[in-house]
Parts: structure tokens; C-alpha cells; sequence
């Protein structure tokens, strides 16, 4: 099964990844969520849950908008490791990430 990506940044900024079962394999959900952990990590994110719980879908949200637009505007391997890890932890057909306003659907 393919899943497709879609990280946005507003109108006519929108990038999408296709992610294929053979680009999952190897990655399990705690992968996944370890890839996001450390990211979120390195970028320095903020957690938007004050008592300091950190959801999978925060983690996403953050790492997404910290990484930055050039990230997923030039696609490398982290933008493409971004959509994989994604694509793991949630195991949907399509995923939106709507970074500017915070949600993912």
C-alpha cells in the first residue's frame, strides 16, 4: 500500500511524498517515533502540551515546522526520512500536515 504525505505551508506551498510499503520496511511505529523524538530533539522544539507529555502528532507538527519549508521544498533524504516516519506512525492513506495552522487530518 502506498500512503501519500503532504506537508503544507499555506496556499501554493504544499509538498507531497509518496510513500511506498518497500520505503517502510525496516521502520517500525517505535522508529518512527524515535526518528521524530530525536528530531524534535535536535530542532529545539517547544512542546505545546504544558505538563510535558509529547504526542506522536506533536512531535509531527513540530519537527515539521522547525525543520523548516526548505527542507521539504528542496526534498533530501531528511525530508524524505520526514515522510516515512510520518507514514509509519500513522497508518493512513493520506496524511496533511497543515503546519501553519497546527493540525494534522
Amino acid at each position: 500500500m502506498t500512503q501519500v504525505v503532504i506537508v503544507s505551508f499555506g496556499a501554493d506551498r504544499e509538498y507531497e511524498f509518496a510513500v511506498a510499503a518497500a520505503d517502510m520496511a525496516g521502520m517500525g511505529k517505535e522508529d518512527a517515533r524515535t526518528w521524530l523524538a530525536d528530531e524534535f530533539d535536535a530542532l529545539e522544539c517547544t512542546p505545546s502540551n504544558p505538563m510535558g507529555k509529547v504526542l506522536v502528532l506533536d512531535m509531527i507538527l513540530n519537527v515539521a515546522k522547525y525543520g523548516g519549508e526548505a527542507r521539504f521544498r528542496d526534498p533530501g533524504e531528511w525530508a524524505r526520512r520526514f515522510a516515512v516516519a510520518a507514514a509509519v506512525a500513522l497508518p493512513r492513506p493520506v496524511i496533511r500536515i497543515d503546519v501553519p495552522n497546527f493540525i494534522v487530518g
